[in-house]
């Protein structure tokens, strides 16, 4: 394959799908094929008392670096300076020794490291970046990978001779190391902007909930429906014929009051308290822990079956309680297909879901209220009401007693903020959410899947690189960088030479023994 420039997560992708041969196979011929052990080292690390840390510099102590402190919340610790600990610049690389660490590449950082790290021992031929991103590699991590299934306590030298690895010549590691640093930053900079989609679309969304309960979302709609109002004296009609139904005595709820926080409306539109559009607002109860089961007569929602787009998954751990049960202790707490849910136990708030047919009967638990439509509004219309931050914002807002709480009283729930428009227009509001909504799930889906894809990337363009496929142009055009005194072959030998001169050096001397002279 061609050396060339990337400029898109397609292009790397692309580059990356095809492979050949066998799965480290190298492309070069103009590469050494050798081992871990024999042109590098490792060196584990000590572990002072625990009695010696402390927490804040000072003359006599160096930083004890562990793994944590090469990532996002680090833990400065200190110990005394002795000859015993063993040290790295910030130029070293550092491998991840035990358990869920095994085989992480840590660099950047200077002091004495402990033993949860070991040091890469390496040398003047070898280029310490092209090092770095070999240990990152599947060439080194994958047999590390299996390793780690029989090796919980660790590796050592001794299980690193059998790694693979390919060595180039010195001036084609240097290469391949900047092409690298090239390529991979790309990689990470699509992975952090896909990361970042979720959370746009989660305010896209908000958004979207916004501008449907202020009456954006229709203003063009309006115009061309200009007839349509909310009939109030309708609507108070018809919550009284339903409460009176069940009750004999029908209390009127109080009205909404509007205040300095209230937003504006369309005119048509009015503004109404929960309690004035539904049936009596309560909330769940739990049953006894053995009247609960994995099947049952009577499926039971608890909060994690709530979702923050309206709908009801009971597939995340079901529950059910008998009927006699839910027809006695927990009659209150029934709910039913079209009933409106919202957790009032956070955080977070705002997860809302409308009951299901999939059942005839369902029961909640004491975190759930139901909100049960009568009059003025439809189900899903409330429901994208009850997402609203704004709206739930504004009704805490005016609950004194539950500032900077996370969780709902009934009280609150029955206070709770509803704009009304006319029916007319909240069909077209939930159709218009609705569709905008969809769109947004197409766009979030899209982007899992490409996501995904460029996780898989940086392995895929390692191994690339480590066959010697990124730089067969280079090589075209550098035949001298990579024959001769300057091959990988005679590079070898050169670390060869020095290991070994570093070995007889580090060998105790003889002690020579003199004879005595003879008198």
């Amino acid at each position: 394959m061609s050396d060339q420039n990337f400029s898109s997560v397609d292009e790397l992708e692309t580059a990356s799908l095809k492979t050949k041969g066998s799965e480290f196979e190298l492309e070069s011929r103009s590469w050494a094929s050798t081992y871990f052990t024999d042109v590098l080292d490792v060196q584990g690390g000590t572990q002072p008392p625990k009695a010696q840390f402390i927490s804040e510099p000072s003359e006599g102590y160096v930083r004890l670096l562990q793994i944590r402190d090469f990532g996002a919340r680090p833990v400065p610790t200190y110990v005394p300076e002795t000859n015993k600990l063993k040290k790295c610049t910030k130029d070293d690389v550092l491998i991840g020794r035990y358990g869920a660490s095994l085989g992480r590449i840590c660099t950047g950082m200077e002091g004495a490291y402990n033993v949860a790290l070991a040091k890469v021992i390496s040398t003047s031929y070898i280029n310490k970046k092209f090092i770095k991103h070999y240990l990152e590699g599947p060439i080194f991590q994958n047999p590390l990978a299996l390793l780690s299934r029989s090796a919980q306590n660790g590796f050592n030298k001794g299980d690193l001779e059998s790694f693979e690895f390919p060595l180039p010549p010195l001036a084609e590691q240097k290469v391949i190391a900047d092409k690298l640093d090239i390529l991979l930053a790309q990689v990470e900079s699509t992975k952090a902007r896909l990361q970042r989609l979720p959370d746009i679309l989660k305010r896209f969304r908000q958004s979207v909930l916004s501008a449907a309960v202020s009456g954006k979302l229709t203003e063009e709609w309006r115009i061309e429906n200009p007839a349509m109002k909310v009939n109030v004296s309708q609507i108070a009609q018809q919550h009284r014929d339903h409460l009176t139904k069940a009750k004999s005595k029908y209390r009127e709820p109080l009205g909404f009051k509007t205040n300095e926080l209230t937003p504006e409306i369309p005119k048509s539109w009015r503004w109404y308290r929960a309690e004035e559009l539904c049936d009596f607002i309560t909330k769940g109860t739990t049953p006894k822990k053995d009247d609960m089961a994995t099947v049952g007569d009577i499926p039971y929602i608890k909060v994690y079956n709530l979702t923050f787009d309206g709908s009801l998954d009971f597939t995340i751990e079901p529950t059910f309680i008998p009927k006699a049960v839910h027809d006695k202790d927990l009659k209150r707490s029934k709910v039913f297909p079209g009933d409106v849910l919202i957790n009032i136990v956070g955080p977070p708030l705002g997860k809302v879901s409308i009951v299901p047919s999939s059942y005839k009967e369902w029961n909640i638990n004491q975190a759930i209220s139901i909100f049960r439509p009568v009059c003025g509004v439809s189900n899903r219309y409330l429901s994208v009401c009850l997402r609203d931050e704004y709206l739930l914002d504004l009704t805490k807002s005016k609950a004194k007693a539950t500032v900077g709480q996370f969780n709902l009283t009934l009280e609150i729930c029955r206070d709770y903020s509803i704009p009304v428009p006319p029916f007319e227009e909240q069909t077209e509001i939930v159709r218009r959410v609705e569709e905008l909504f969809q769109f947004a799930d197409q766009i979030e889906q899209k982007a899992n899947a490409a996501l995904e894809r460029v996780n898989n990337l940086t392995q895929s363009i390692l191994t690339k690189a480590f066959r010697g496929e990124l730089t067969a142009d280079w090589r075209a055009q550098n035949p001298d960088l990579i024959s001769g005194e300057n091959s990988a072959e005679a590079l070898l030998e050169k670390i060869k030479a020095e290991r070994e001169a570093l070995t007889e050096k580090s060998k105790p001397k003889k002690k020579t023994v003199r004879k005595k002279a003879k008198a």
